[in-house]
C-alpha cells in the first residue's frame, strides 16, 4: 500500500508540474480586484494568479484541517461514552451471573 501511495504521489506531482509548464503564461497574468463599497471604489495591486491558486490551495487544506480536526475530537467523544457504556453493562452483567441460583420448588 506504501508504494501506491507513493507513486500515485510521484504521478500527481509530475501532473502539477506539466500543469504548471505548459500554463506558465496564463498563470503570470496578473489580475487586479475592484470593490465598490457604497461611492467609494477600491482596487487591489496587481496579484499574479499563481498567488490567487496558492493562496485559495493554502486556504482549503486549513479549512479540510479544521474539520477533520474537529471530526476527530467528535469522534473520540463518541468512544469514550460508548466505552463508559459498555463499561457498565459489563459490570450489570457480571453481577447478574454472580446472583445464586435458587428455585421456588425446594
Amino acid at each position: 500500500m506504501k508504494h501506491l501511495k507513493f507513486l500515485f504521489l510521484i504521478i500527481a506531482i509530475v501532473a502539477i508540474i506539466t500543469l504548471l509548464v505548459q500554463n506558465h503564461e496564463a498563470f503570470a497574468t496578473k489580475v487586479v480586484f475592484k470593490v465598490n463599497i457604497l461611492v467609494k471604489q477600491y482596487q487591489t495591486p496587481e496579484i499574479n494568479i499563481y498567488l490567487i491558486s496558492l493562496i485559495a490551495f493554502i486556504l482549503g487544506v486549513i479549512i479540510t484541517w479544521v474539520y477533520g480536526i474537529m471530526e476527530r475530537f467528535h469522534l473520540k467523544r463518541q468512544i469514550q461514552s460508548l466505552t463508559s457504556e459498555t463499561r457498565e453493562k459489563d459490570k450489570e452483567l457480571n453481577s447478574l451471573r454472580n446472583l445464586p441460583i435458587t428455585t421456588d420448588n425446594m
